[in-house]
């Protein structure tokens, strides 16, 4: 049940953001101790997750009234998920790096974004440009690349629109690059001839002039690894993704958030960053739920529930193939003045060229950010089947929403697991009566074993997709859950035939692939991270399902409570790989095979001295730019 404490807590008292109003030049770190005092970081549970007694009708009673949920009350799953999430704050109030009466509100979605990384960059760029006042991004991985040349090119712009109109924009940026400072100071002050110097390579500030610009290198050492990934516009917009600031072959996943939820995000964003501003955030008297900032100049671009109802997808395909626009590139910008001309700009760069197939244009696009381009095995791709990189979605009022998160963890242990992210994953595992769909780099955590062969026996369908080969000889480790060929092996040994036709364990395809290729071949790699309940409760964000992001990374995701979201989500899911087409494992191993019976090139399968491969894929890990 819902301790007295923390109902309080959610009813009563005032928030990191609401005390950071009243005095903007106190650091947010020393806020959050003054409301919540100092909590050693949590420990184990003492019940198992799998079998934690269910919550009764007042128990979610008492959990629907720690949120405040707008017009479109939760349903009895979200609430039975939420109320296990409530638990973890007895120990740690800011578990799950909000202010708990932030926890639990709601908002809308009209954007979701499954696609290659650039593709997120392109977004966010016209998000910045299009800013007026404040901009906080926050990512785990920076490093020189076609992402980060998209935001330098997009802060020049945003500096010279605001000296166009005579004012000037506060912007804050941090990212993780853990260092030997960081035993002394989690959160290291960046100089700007380090940010803009060769390592990181953002503007100088005499090319941004009419910006006030910050930047915090942040790592708690050894392992709590600064993995969240979100950005937060004029207190009017934030988006939450999976992607670091780097080139590379992933598929993403980002959302747009707007209405009360993006004061949730604030929040975080400000928990997270910690230190004293060094110049004062304008939106700090401006909340989300009275507005945000006063803007003027964006054209007037209607949010939240003033939006026009989204198109559907082959609307989107059929105005991309007629727009026939120039792409949005570093160097060559194309900014947009509203959310629909992107959508409308970005599809019509997967839109075949003339002479080209759809199959070939996909192909091109998704060849882009790869050393090697990759032809085309799969088949043509079908009327209505289009790739759609950017997915509106409507829905007729706001919907419940819930951020499910964790700090960060140093100790180099795995007892930090009783934390809001995973008592949310393994209560949607725990209570979902039909079915639980799941996309994940990785999925070898420990507590996930016995979550999922428990619903499975219970007639829960469990469906899967991971990326071949991710992190293998990290994954490999002792203590670090094996690798999800060697998981998968484990899940279905443990099923008996029945049960094995109730799990679905498929590797990631590419949309213009007929067969999953190796992550180690950096060609077609999925970085999504995923999972939807019963089809109406799922959660998106930073978290992968692994033993870094289970037991150490701080990461931020977001359960919402939608139905219509969660059919476009996965008609996204769906449409732009050909992952449950092609890349079904074996019923009785857990491995892939084509026709043939061959395993996929690169496959590690069972090694026999896995300590080796093991400690150079840690070693590989560490150097590798964002590997975790």
């Amino acid at each position: 049940m819902v301790s007295d404490h923390v109902f309080k807590l959610c009813q009563e008292t005032p928030s990191v953001s609401s005390e950071f109003a009243k005095n903007p030049l106190e650091a947010p770190t020393e806020i959050a101790k003054k409301l919540y005092g100092h909590h050693k970081s949590t420990t184990a549970h003492d019940a198992s997750g799998v079998d934690r007694p269910p919550a009764s009708p007042t128990d979610l009673e008492r959990a629907r009234q720690c949120g405040r949920w707008g017009p479109q009350q939760p349903s009895e799953l979200f609430l039975r998920v939420y109320h296990d999430v409530l638990s973890c704050l007895d120990a740690d109030p800011l578990g799950g790096m909000v202010s708990p009466p932030l926890m639990g509100s709601y908002g809308t979605m009209p954007l979701a974004i499954i696609a290659p990384l650039a593709d997120i960059f392109r977004h966010m760029s016209n998000l910045i440009v299009r800013a007026e006042k404040e901009v906080i991004l926050i990512t785990c991985s920076w490093s020189p690349s076609v992402a980060s040349r998209l935001i330098s090119d997009a802060l020049k712009e945003l500096s010279a629109r605001a000296g166009r109109r005579g004012e000037r924009v506060v912007v804050k940026v941090m990212y993780d690059k853990a260092g030997a400072a960081q035993f002394v100071n989690s959160r290291q002050q960046v100089k700007p001839e380090v940010y803009s110097g060769k390592a990181i390579q953002l503007p100088k500030p005499e090319e941004m002039p009419h910006l006030d610009f910050e930047a915090i290198n942040f790592h708690k050492p050894l392992l709590g690894t600064l993995h969240a990934k979100f950005m937060v516009v004029d207190r009017k917009i934030a988006v939450v993704e999976s992607n670091n600031t780097e080139d590379n072959d992933n598929m993403e996943m980002m959302t747009q958030l707007e209405g009360p939820i993006v004061d949730s995000i604030y929040d975080t964003a400000l928990i997270t960053w910690g230190n004293t501003f060094h110049t004062s955030l304008p939106s700090s008297n401006a909340p989300a739920t009275e507005g945000g900032l006063t803007t003027s100049h964006q054209g007037n671009e209607p949010l939240f529930m003033d939006r026009e109802a989204a198109r559907e997808q082959h609307q989107v395909v059929v105005d991309g193939q007629a727009a026939q626009l120039p792409e949005h590139m570093p160097g060559d910008p194309h900014y947009d003045p509203d959310l629909t001309s992107e959508i409308t700009r970005m599809q019509s760069a997967y839109s075949p060229k003339p002479n080209e197939s759809r199959l070939q244009a996909t192909n091109r696009q998704l060849n882009l950010p790869c050393p090697k381009p990759s032809s085309p095995t799969g088949p043509e791709i079908a009327d209505g089947d289009e790739f759609t990189p950017y997915i509106p979605i409507s829905t007729p009022s706001p919907f419940p929403i819930a951020l499910v998160s964790r700090p960060p963890f140093g100790a180099p242990n795995n007892s930090n697991v009783f934390v809001p992210q995973n008592e949310a994953w393994l209560s949607c595992i725990r209570n979902a009566k039909k079915s639980i769909f799941i996309q994940t780099p990785d999925l070898n955590a420990t507590p996930l074993h016995a979550a999922v062969i428990t619903a499975l026996k219970r007639g829960v369908e469990i469906t899967y997709y991971v990326c071949l080969g991710y992190n293998d000889a990290g994954e490999i480790m002792p203590g670090q859950g094996g690798t999800n060929e060697m998981f998968a092996g484990k899940l279905v040994e443990a099923l008996s035939p029945a049960e094995r036709k109730l799990l679905h364990i498929c590797y990631y395809v590419g949309k213009d692939q007929a067969h999953p290729i190796h992550h180690n071949f950096k060609a077609r790699s999925c970085h999504v991270k995923l999972l939807i309940a019963d089809g109406h409760v799922g959660i998106q964000g930073s978290g992968n399902q692994d033993t870094q992001s289970w037991y150490h990374s701080q990461e931020i995701n977001v359960m919402i409570d939608s139905e219509e979201v969660c059919r476009k989500w996965r008609e996204g899911i769906e449409r732009n790989q050909n992952t449950a087409k092609f890349g079904k494992a074996g019923e009785t191993d857990g491995v892939w095979r084509d026709e043939n019976g061959k395993e996929a090139e690169g496959s590690m399968g069972k090694p026999s001295m896995p300590w080796v491969k093991g400690v150079a894929g840690m070693m590989k890990k560490m150097q590798d730019k964002g590997g975790f």
